[in-house]
């Protein structure tokens, strides 16, 4: 069984409202959607995220290097995933294919996703089940307030209340720091969980100050609050406030260095920030993790899905709401079939692989 085909292409979904960040603002979330079709028409999909704003590769980066790649997809022979051992048949192809290659974490997602995702149709098996999760359930999910004023964060943060999320999470690292979360509790009473992120923008004192502040508002944990894992530690010694890393752990040796550090308690893990599942689970490992979305497309969502039903089979579950409800941002998908979010709760597509279908209308507006 040979692959007939392989396509990268670039897209675009626009958000319903500016999105807000300490690191800048984004109006539409450009992403590169990876599928390759075999000779008998079977289809497998991929996902890049470029995280330029974070510093990471740019959209036309990630694109030529997928297209590269393309020609080492273009010659597998991908038989074997219609054995009893798809999983290990589609991390040998992984292998095979980024050999010799330095992908960046986007790209390399993207390659494990798709190969996963063929696997898994080839041979009937749900991703979940073939990363050997027990069941397919419902993920808990936080929704995320990234508008620009505390009046609007709290109007944000009453709809996302009324529509069943429980953890409501903040993005601070604007200079009015404190207003926004006294705003966003208020809103919501005492009862909801709330979690900030500042993106690494704050320096040590800074943070300290920040969450001495916030402390009394009930904060259930600060994301990446300083750039550095030293500083991290600094502030993660001056604070009762669980810190989650985010930005400074890629990998399991950087999860290592973060819990030996003292800088944090958590992680929270984004697939194109890593570079797929493969590299999650190394870092649930060293660490309590829940998953994130770099604002994925409903593929990258998917893959996050089914990763969550396996990945705290040998490592420890924190208990958290995971940031994958983040399509619920989007004016817009390319999906026919994907995740669905209701009551605050993240469902998986039935079907194998991933379970996604895509929209070729959609996929065609969307394109860049």
């Amino acid at each position: 069984m040979r692959i007939a085909e392989v396509e990268v292409i670039p897209y675009a979904l626009p958000l319903k409202e500016p999105y807000v960040t300490a690191r800048g603002t984004l109006l539409q979330r450009e992403m590169v959607l990876l599928r390759i079709r075999t000779g008998e028409g079977i289809v497998g999909l991929g996902e890049a995220v470029p995280l330029s704003l974070r510093g990471g590769e740019t959209l036309q980066r990630v694109e030529r290097s997928l297209l590269r790649i393309a020609r080492r997809l273009a010659r597998l022979d991908v038989a074997a995933m219609a054995t009893e051992q798809p999983l290990a048949a589609a991390v040998d192809a992984v292998i095979d294919v980024a050999a010799g290659r330095r992908l960046s974490a986007p790209a390399k997602a993207a390659v494990e996703m798709v190969l996963f995702d063929l696997a898994g149709r080839i041979s009937g098996t749900p991703l979940w089940r073939m990363l050997r999760g027990e069941a397919s359930a419902p993920l808990r999910c936080n929704a995320t307030l990234a508008a620009e004023s505390p009046r609007q964060l709290a109007a944000e943060a009453i709809g996302w209340r009324e529509r069943g999320f429980e953890t409501l999470k903040l993005k601070l690292g604007m200079g009015d720091d404190t207003e926004r979360a006294r705003a966003v509790r208020d809103a919501v009473g005492p009862d909801a969980r709330l979690r900030v992120d500042a993106n690494g923008a704050w320096s040590t004192d800074r943070a300290v100050a920040v969450l001495g502040e916030i402390e009394p508002l009930g904060i259930e944990l600060v994301e990446q609050p300083t750039a550095t894992l030293r500083e991290m530690a600094a502030v993660a010694a001056a604070t009762a406030i669980p810190i989650a890393a985010d930005e400074s752990v890629t990998s399991a040796r950087e999860a290592t260095r973060a819990a030996q550090a003292g800088a944090c308690r958590l992680a929270t893990v984004k697939l194109s920030k890593v570079g797929g599942i493969g590299t999650a689970a190394g870092i649930a490992a060293e660490l309590p993790v829940y998953l994130s979305s770099s604002l994925d497309g409903p593929v990258g969502i998917a893959a996050a899905a089914h990763a969550a039903q396996a990945l705290y089979r040998d490592a420890d579950d924190p208990g958290l709401a995971h940031g994958l409800a983040t399509q619920e941002l989007f004016g817009g998908t390319i999906a026919l079939v994907e995740c669905g979010v209701r009551e605050g709760l993240l469902y998986l597509p039935e079907g194998p692989g991933l379970g996604v279908e895509i929209d070729e209308r959609a996929l065609e507006r969307h394109r860049l």
